[in-house]
């Protein structure tokens, strides 16, 4: 393992381990990718861009990590009805601040990186970086040019694969 995944599995040891962050391995994101796949990708390259431009890397990793916490399948409109891409930065914090206690920057990171569509406003870089982290991963993963699940391997994290009736959402 290089320093970089060192050091992000160092910052992000406590959430790593966490059955709710491992749980996001049972819905899909984008396409193929599963939840939890998708939110590594953007943590791990959201800490290292920040640790290269001299930003707040924990918080990076942390809000990257927990931004799409949210603990539903998207795809099943019975279970959340709605605009997901409007709702689900909200659920995220909520359930965030039930697995750990959010600094500000971290709480603003999760809530607005949807933004425009998530609502609240990026009131910092690292917000800023998220979000832009989060929008080029995504479309990495939609046009097949690279399977975060790599990176998931490389950090040891296995997912926990419930049936729906039994995951809190």
């Amino acid at each position: 393992m290089n320093h970089h995944l060192k050091e992000f599995c160092r910052t992000t040891e406590e959430l790593l381990g966490s059955d709710a962050v491992r749980r996001m391995g049972q819905w899909k994101h984008h396409g193929h990718i599963s939840t939890l796949d998708h939110s590594l990708f953007v943590a791990y390259w959201s800490f290292r861009i920040a640790r290269k431009l001299g930003l707040d890397a924990s918080a990076a990793a942390r809000g990257g990590l927990l931004h799409d916490l949210y603990l539903y399948n998207s795809k099943d409109k019975s279970a959340h009805p709605g605009w997901q891409c409007f709702d689900h930065p909200k659920a995220a914090a909520r359930n965030a601040e039930q697995l750990t206690e959010l600094s500000p920057k971290e709480r603003n990171i999760i809530l607005s990186h949807m933004w425009p569509l998530g609502g609240q406003f990026p009131r910092s870089m690292e917000a800023w970086l998220v979000d832009v982290v989060d929008t080029f991963c995504a479309g990495l993963e939609l046009s097949h040019m690279y399977h975060p699940g790599k990176l998931r391997e490389q950090l040891g994290v296995e997912p926990i694969i419930d049936t729906p009736a039994t995951v809190p959402c």
